[in-house]
Parts: structure tokens; C-alpha cells; sequence
């Protein structure tokens, strides 16, 4: 952590991994026993993704909200573009969510995360929080992340590949 709280930078970390692998639970974890006296930003991309279809739509966004100062994110419910959401560039920043780590954020951020966790635990887990809902997309999500682990390897971009933690 020496890395991410002795520099004049913003913090920033970055947790990648497939749907249900903990990425959530991490990043909170991560602000609740940050090292030094700070507001840490968590940014689930599940902010940024503009609807089902959106996994890389995210994925590129993610370097433009590291050197911003906000974003606009994405009501689900109205299916539209939702709420300017202000971020504080002076404050330390946690962006979890699959699409996360590419190279073009990996190259902003002091730290990155891979979650590894197999797919019967990711599903069992996402659409026992998510239910009806996630299930319907379950497949399409599933081929979106297939994309984005094909073209980014985020893992290999990763400087901690950890098992999901436990929820």
C-alpha cells in the first residue's frame, strides 16, 4: 500500500473480475481500512455501464474518469443517462467492476487487483444478489466479459491476482 499513499498523485486502484467475484465487497473493504486519513471515491462501473450491453462502453471510460473530476452515471431504471456524480481529484479513488483493468487505466493507476473465481461460484453468487433480473442477461454479460478477457488480459495487467473474498 506504501505505493498508493506516498505519492503527490490521486490514489487510484482498480479491482477487475468476473460478475460475482467479490470485486464489490473488496472495494469497500479497501476504503473502510485505507491506510492514511482520507475520503476514498469508490466507482462501480456498474455506475458507467450505459445498460446491459455496455461492458466495454465502461471498460473505455474508466481512463477519463481517473483524470476527472466526475461522471455522469447510468439509470438503470429510466434506461438512460442518470445523475452528474462529483468526484474530488485531491482524494484517493477505488474503480471495481469488470472492464476495469485495461491498458489504458492500468497505466493511470497506482495498483491493480484481479479477482480469480470460477464461473459456477461468480453465478451462483451474482444471481443470488442479483436474481431475476441478472439471469436474463446472465449469458450476454458472460460473452461481454469473454471479450474483455480475450482482448485486455486484465490479469496479466494485474500486479494481485487474489481469490474472491469471502462474503
Amino acid at each position: 500500500m506504501r505505493r498508493l499513499t506516498d505519492s503527490t498523485a490521486r490514489p487510484v486502484v482498480l479491482i477487475d473480475g468476473g460478475a460475482g467475484s467479490g470485486k464489490t465487497t473488496l472495494a469497500r473493504r479497501l476504503a473502510h481500512h485505507w491506510p492514511t486519513p482520507a475520503v476514498v471515491q469508490v466507482v462501480s462501473l456498474d455506475e458507467l455501464y450505459p445498460g446491459w450491453s455496455g461492458l466495454a462502453a465502461g471498460a473505455r471510460a474508466v481512463p477519463d474518469l481517473i483524470l476527472g473530476t466526475g461522471f455522469r452515471s447510468w439509470d438503470w431504471r429510466g434506461d438512460a443517462p442518470g445523475d452528474w456524480r462529483r468526484l474530488d481529484p485531491a482524494q484517493p479513488l477505488v474503480v471495481e467492476g469488470c472492464g476495469a483493468i485495461t491498458a489504458a487505466s492500468r497505466a493511470l493507476a497506482g495498483l491493480a487487483v484481479w479477482l480469480e473465481v470460477d464461473e459456477a461460484a461468480r453465478r451462483h453468487r451474482a444471481l443470488a444478489r442479483d436474481g431475476a433480473e441478472f439471469a436474463l442477461h446472465w449469458d450476454d454479460w458472460a460473452a461481454q466479459e469473454a471479450v474483455h478477457w480475450s482482448s485486455d488480459k486484465p490479469w496479466e495487467l494485474a500486479d494481485v491476482i487474489l481469490p474472491s473474498p469471502p462474503g
